[in-house]
């Protein structure tokens, strides 16, 4: 095995694949539900972060991680909050 064994990166990947999904749907022109997934995806990440060794975490792990955790986890809240509460508007869902 190499240095960096690719399991290392297992956290990450599933985290970019669901924003590849979520981007998808907002691109769709379904955005409330693109942005949950989104905010679903950074609450994931703050998990992931938090439950995995800093080896583990891979490219996760930016900074410290109570630092990475408050982070992904806030963002993550905002998020939703912001996908769940706007109503109307020019991109209003049909």
């Amino acid at each position: 095995m190499s240095a960096t064994d690719w399991r290392d990166h297992l956290g990450f990947g599933a985290v970019l694949v669901a924003v590849v999904i979520a981007m998808v749907r907002i691109v769709q022109y379904h955005w409330r539900e693109g942005t949950a997934i989104i905010g679903a995806t950074l609450l994931l990440a703050a998990g992931l972060r938090a439950m995995l060794s800093p080896k583990r975490a891979g490219l996760l792990a930016v900074r410290g991680r109570r630092v990475d955790v408050l982070t992904y986890g806030g963002s993550g809240l905002l998020m939703l909050a912001v996908a769940l509460t706007i109503t109307g508007g020019p991109l209003a869902d049909g």
